[in-house]
């Protein structure tokens, strides 16, 4: 069989275990399996648990597990409503401040959890009521829970940039510094929009005041004291110490991202503790079961994802395609709209974990070719997997949003979403104009990559 054939086949049969219905990491291991038993060496079936051992034992892993424990444990404890509730009391005289604070809010949450859907539940579940009640139109209150949890996998400490971290042989401290500058500029960029819109929302709803003297809440004006927003801080300062604290042990020199990981776990479990009185068996047992369920299924379909990218590199398929695409010559930019668009189209169906072991050994030798850093690439791939979280058809955080707010609609939630796909997308061309924005933070405190 042509090495065309073979990876014709290979990608079909994918597809098809795909289409399936089975999960994710049971679809991947099965195919890989299969072509091991077709296509290698009768041997090659009985290294199977010594072959995902290997690719597995790695150290950078290892932080996985603990990161998802240190958001399980503010997930589950009243800290997003707080830091809702605080940012909404601070920002409440701004024009717009209840959507702005519910972004703030979101980036906040989603660096200290790392967790997509955890920072839409946590969030969303204040946020959305509150923003209804005060005369937001579902869609745009729903975009902007939807859209501030995807900030979850750039900023650090991120699951999906440890696993590309691993997948492209990169420093993962220098990946986790390069998403701060973009993250930023997300927060931003939707903070800008959400302002935007409710000056046009607000307008709509006095004209609509002169014309029928139907009142919204959104004519309502609320003031806070200064005694109501020096109460909110004694819950919310210690996350956001906890947050620098873990980004310094981490940057300083003084853990490494396992170490970091196991000690922000351990201090997360202290605040719930001393802060919510979270500390019985009782109360701690869901944290420690969502954790184990959680970090199991991700440790699967990574095992099976690394499973799967061997059997690729050992039949040679993903060096025969990668060697296809550089002997195409295309130029680089059109390389990097073609893998994007790629990305883009695998986002319908995929996420972010497998997207990423899946594609990195097809993807990166090109683009490293090229001369694109990889560094830089990382963080144009987490922001366009992240539109992929909120893009239909099956974007993971509008499903989670639709649980957290039945009577909303689909169609209201999906076009809520779009202008904050948009913006990414905006965020991805700035950042290809201006590369600095992902690599200027690594070269200033980890110096000049060595590869440009």
């Amino acid at each position: 069989m042509t090495m065309l054939s073979l990876g014709l086949l290979f990608g079909a049969v994918t597809l098809l275990f795909m289409f399936s219905g089975a999960p994710i990491s049971f679809a991947l291991g099965s195919v890989a399996v299969l072509f091991m038993y077709l296509f290698m060496p009768a041997s090659a079936l009985n290294t199977v648990t010594q072959n995902v051992y290997e690719e597995m034992a790695s150290i950078t892993l290892l932080s996985i597990p603990l990161f998802i424990l240190k958001g399980a444990a503010i997930g589950r404890s009243r800290a997003g409503q707080d830091l809702y509730a605080a940012m909404h009391v601070w920002m409440g005289r701004i024009p717009g401040g209840l959507g702005i604070a519910n972004v703030f809010a979101c980036a906040l949450f989603a660096a200290m959890a790392g967790s997509s859907p955890a920072t839409c539940s946590a969030i969303g579940s204040a946020g959305i009521p509150e923003m209804r009640k005060r005369g937001y139109s579902p869609g745009f209150a729903a975009g902007i829970i939807a859209a501030g949890g995807t900030l979850g996998i750039l900023l650090p400490p991120s699951i999906t940039m440890i696993l590309y971290a691993v997948a492209a042989e990169q420093s993962l401290g220098r990946l986790f510094l390069a998403g701060i500058f973009p993250g930023v500029l997300l927060v931003g960029l939707f903070a800008f929009y959400a302002a935007m819109r409710y000056r046009k929302e607000h307008r709509l709803a006095k004209a609509e005041f002169e014309r029928s003297g139907a009142a919204s809440a959104l004519l309502l004006d609320e003031t806070f004291t200064n005694r109501q927003k020096f109460e909110m801080l004694p819950r919310v300062v210690p996350f956001v110490l906890l947050l620098i604290g873990v980004m310094v042990a981490l940057y300083g020199g003084f853990a490494t991202p396992s170490e970091t990981a196991g000690l922000g776990a351990l201090l997360a479990l202290a605040l719930i503790a001393t802060i919510y009185g979270v500390w019985r068996p009782r109360d701690v047992a869901p944290i420690l079961t969502a954790t184990l369920r959680e970090s199991t299924m991700l440790m699967m379909i990574i095992g099976m994802s690394l499973l799967f990218s061997y059997v690729m590199s050992f039949l040679h398929i993903s060096q025969s395609t990668a060697e296809w695409v550089v002997g195409m010559h295309l130029s680089k930019w059109v390389l990097l709209a073609a893998i994007l668009l790629m990305v883009i189209l695998l986002g319908f169906f995929l996420p972010p974990v497998s997207i990423i072991l899946m594609t990195a050994p097809i993807i990166l030798p090109p683009l490293k070719a090229a001369g694109f850093d990889l560094i830089w690439f990382g963080v144009l791939m987490t922001i366009v997997m992240e539109a992929g979280l909120i893009h239909p058809p099956v974007g993971l955080n509008i499903f989670v949003i639709k649980n957290i707010a039945p009577d909303i609609s689909l169609s209201d939630i999906i076009w809520g979403v779009l202008p904050f796909v948009l913006l990414m997308f905006l965020a991805v061309f700035l950042i290809c104009v201006f590369p600095g924005i992902a690599t200027a933070l690594p070269d200033a405190v980890m110096g000049l990559a060595t590869v440009r």
